[in-house]
């Protein structure tokens, strides 16, 4: 398996430019295959991702395919989850930010330390990502010649922006919102939620004991969130 992570920390040991262009993808696969039974508990299965610090998974079916579990696909349980949380009553996490005036360098420090895929612009609802470096550097690299890939300023790159909201939205609420988003984000007064909140929350409900085991068994459109028979 690659995804960004694997490419993003790629760079951060290889910095020559050169090498973004003649590294194989063999090179730097996640060897881990993240494959689960589909009656694993949520509990079980939030672990695993801990211990990987990747939040997806994939499921064997019985014709021999995949299908794949993730933070965000519990985004589809918490939309028909009726609950009582609101956004106020979710614990808050420290927020991880910059201040526009790093490098790239610094920047990939911040997301592979911390094991976050965004990092928000100091007092602003403004983020950077690896999906939008990866495809800010494959500009660059055709238009410029570099020494160093960590070096660009990283006020050079173009910046995404998240919802934010002033609402005490409910659970079903904020997961119909995040599940329409391509980086799923919502910045609340001074906090920040993401799909893996809603995960932590879903588990707290004791979701593996009721009906959440069913949830995760079914196959659900990403569409419309109908069961697919």
């Amino acid at each position: 398996m690659i995804g960004g992570r694997e490419i993003l920390s790629h760079l951060r040991k290889n910095t020559i430019p050169d090498s973004y262009f003649r590294t194989k993808i063999g090179d730097i696969f996640f060897n881990q295959f993240p494959q689960v039974d589909g009656k694993i508990q949520l509990g079980d299965l939030m672990d695993k991702w801990k211990s990987t610090a990747r939040a997806f998974s994939v499921i064997p079916n019985k014709n021999g395919d995949y299908f794949s579990i993730s933070a965000r696909k519990m985004l589809e349980i918490g939309k028909r989850y009726k609950s009582g949380i609101s956004v106020s009553s979710i614990p808050k996490k420290k927020v991880v930010t910059f201040k526009g005036d790093e490098s790239l360098g610094d920047i990939l420090d911040i997301m592979l330390t911390n094991h976050i895929r965004r990092v928000l612009l100091e007092n602003s609802n403004q983020f950077i990502s690896d999906r939008i470096i990866l495809g800010e550097i494959s500009m660059i690299l055709k238009y410029q010649d570099l020494d160093n890939l960590l070096d660009i300023p990283i006020n050079k790159f173009k910046f995404e922006y998240t919802k934010e909201i002033t609402t005490d939205l409910t659970l079903s609420q904020i997961c119909l919102i995040m599940d329409k988003m391509d980086h799923p984000c919502i910045l609340y007064q001074d906090s920040i939620v993401t799909p893996w909140d809603i995960c932590l929350i879903l588990l707290s409900e004791n979701l593996t004991e009721s009906s959440g085991r069913t949830y995760l068994q079914k196959r659900l459109c990403p569409h419309c969130g109908k069961e697919i028979e």
